[in-house]
């Protein structure tokens, strides 16, 4: 068995808010025989795997750690709803502040990733997005640990280490990204001049959210290496 089935195992059970004892009345086995199995002593078998799915009413292949949907299907780019879609999860309580700032992030990232899709280059894309898919991945992780009850198997990496994997992680990317760079300009021109003027021009809707944020970036920076 691998080794996410005996984390997600135990994720399920603290999500229902269940004991070993009545988890494994429940699927005929011992309390000891799944403590085992939610340790990674011992590798279960396929009749118990089919059982633990239909009980927790998921996938075997979430179970198994292959696919992040409980129903075990895959996501097409066509299945993934807009930034912008309407619907409950896209409204925020509170100050007006975070749904100006999502905007602006969702905005500025279309031209970002237009501007990455220029260079020529699917290792720079692919280090981009990595990048930025570890940044949130860390914002979230703070958010998830506002609630000390909050399962921490929802995630694989060690909570006590995610910090500091996630920002050796972000700055490979970089370096990955600026490396892809090099070798994009030796083999054509240099991208195109980019100014004010040409972004509002290329970018009519967004160029503003960008310049914006870059303004709110660098009043960040200013900000926190003052307090330094």
């Amino acid at each position: 068995m691998n080794a996410d089935f005996p984390r997600i195992l135990t994720l399920l059970r603290k999500e229902k808010g269940i004991s070993q004892k009545e988890v494994a009345a429940k699927l005929g086995i011992s309390q000891a025989l799944l403590s085992h199995y939610e340790k990674g002593i011992r590798e279960c078998g396929l009749d118990f795997l089919v059982r633990c799915a239909a009980f927790y009413g998921v996938s075997t292949d979430y179970l198994l750690g292959i696919s992040p949907e409980r129903s075990g299907s895959t996501i097409a780019v066509e299945d993934i709803p807009e930034a912008d879609a309407a619907g409950r999860e896209n409204k925020f309580s509170g100050s007006i502040l975070p749904v100006l700032n999502k905007k602006l992030i969702a905005n500025s990232l279309n031209v970002l990733f237009d501007q990455a899709g220029k260079v020529g280059s699917d290792k720079f894309v692919t280090e981009v997005s990595n990048y930025l898919m570890l940044a949130v991945y860390r914002m979230f992780r703070l958010v998830h640990r506002r609630n000390p009850k909050n399962p921490a198997g929802l995630f694989k990496v060690n909570g006590a280490l995610q910090e500091h994997y996630a920002d050796a992680a972000m700055q490979l990317c970089e370096a990955h990204a600026a490396e892809a760079l090099a070798e994009a300009a030796k083999n054509g021109e240099p991208g195109e001049l980019i100014t004010t003027e040409s972004l509002s021009k290329q970018y009519p809707l967004f160029a503003t959210s960008l310049l914006n944020l870059v303004s709110g970036a660098e009043k960040a920076i200013d900000r926190n290496c003052a307090r330094e």
